[in-house]
């Protein structure tokens, strides 16, 4: 069959939660379907990406534009602000001519925000995409993440992520109305849409996976220090937040029992606030690495202390699956198969993350015994091959 896949950002290098997903979907379609890629930088950089791509793409068209300040132009169409920042006439000019000229049998859009592309092309107007089935990926349900951005932030942005959270879910029910099928990352996100919007139709969930060869349990010597890790794109505000939150109320507490710990903040693009972090003892923030195997394999502990979160945190796969024991709040494991603490362990306070981190790093065995189960789920539930060929019921569908 003949695939448009719309991506919103770029699926390529499989770095971040969002194209770790859309890269392997793109992977596995490619297998038995011919893919045309449309999709959008996040920097001039990237084009060195595409020539990877085309390797299962029969086609790559890609776009790069200046997205901020579009707050005007969000209100003037009508249309919310994510929408607005990832919209461009040339991309629409490509979908156009693709869906005329292609014989697309399937619509893939990977996030929300690039149904636009499928709701303002011509042949949607004209009423012609009768024979095109429609599927969306919202990955997480993004109009709550909104939401919870409100909670943790000062007027005036706590009013303008309240408002695109009433935007955004409107718009997310009119695709889930429009598109003949639904897809989120896991269970968690279909129950939240579900209980907001309890006409929702045709919605199922396909989870994320883990390279099992990539990441492996294989610890490498023993560390004489004590080290947690945290891995995230750190310009992300979730992330942000997160180890903001944790180094300012809970490091403390546990230095205090164990002086020597230390705390990586391993990930690209750490904004001012992320690299103010480091001038406290003990906090170290690196940056982009090459290798992030590295940092799990000389982890005592990860830790993933995300007050906001939405979807399936993949960090946490590829912590329990290079045999790390983890320790997570409620909100960052909610989208998880998981025993709790089996093979990760929960807590949401300061005082009790604390606890369970210092527990951790002073018992060995326990350490251990937590990893071995964390491999162990991570290969019962988290395979790429197997989650993914629920795509296959979706495409025949």
């Amino acid at each position: 069959m003949n695939i448009l896949f719309l991506a919103h950002r770029i699926p390529y290098p499989p770095d971040k939660g969002d194209k770790i997903r859309s890269f392997n979907e793109i992977k596995y379609l490619s297998k038995k379907n011919n893919i045309y890629l449309g999709t959008i930088l996040d920097g001039k950089s990237d084009k060195e990406h595409l020539e990877e791509l085309k390797r299962y793409c029969k086609e790559v068209y890609s776009v790069y534009f200046y997205k901020k300040l579009r707050i005007i132009k969000s209100v003037i169409q009508d249309v919310p602000f994510s929408v607005s920042y990832f919209y461009n006439f040339d991309l629409q000019e490509y979908v156009n001519e693709i869906l005329e000229n292609e014989n697309i049998d399937i619509v893939i859009c990977f996030c929300s925000t690039m149904a636009e592309y499928i709701f303002r092309s011509r042949p949607y107007k004209e009423k012609e995409l009768n024979n095109i089935s429609l599927i969306m990926d919202y990955v997480d349900l993004d109009s709550d993440k909104w939401l919870q951005y409100s909670r943790y932030t000062r007027f005036p942005y706590n009013l303008l992520y309240k408002l695109e959270n009433k935007w955004l879910l409107k718009y997310e029910i009119n695709i889930n109305r429009t598109f003949n099928q639904s897809v989120f990352v896991s269970q968690r996100e279909v129950d939240v849409f579900r209980k907001l919007y309890p006409e929702v139709k045709n919605v199922h969930f396909i989870l994320n996976g883990v390279d099992s060869d990539y990441f492996t349990p294989e610890k490498s010597t023993h560390n004489s220090q004590n080290i947690l890790v945290f891995t995230g794109v750190m310009d992300y505000f979730a992330n942000e937040d997160g180890v903001k939150w944790f180094c300012e109320n809970i490091f403390h507490k546990i230095k205090a029992e164990i002086p020597d710990v230390l705390f990586y903040i391993v990930g690209n693009r750490p904004t001012k606030r992320v690299r103010k972090l480091s001038k406290i003892k003990g906090v170290i923030v690196t940056d982009y690495v090459q290798d992030i195997r590295k940092y799990y394999l000389m982890a005592n502990v990860c830790v993933i202390p995300l007050r906001i979160a939405r979807g399936l945190q993949n960090k946490i796969l590829e912590a329990m699956a290079t045999g790390n024991a983890v320790v997570a709040t409620t909100n960052a494991s909610d989208g998880l198969i998981y025993h709790k603490n089996v093979d990760i362990i929960i807590a949401d306070e300061e005082e009790a993350f604390a606890r369970e981190v210092i527990n951790l790093l002073k018992d060995e065995k326990r350490r251990k015994e937590i990893g071995i189960k964390a491999v162990e789920n991570i290969q019962q539930h988290y395979s790429w091959q197997v989650n993914l060929k629920a795509f296959d019921n979706l495409l025949n569908a």
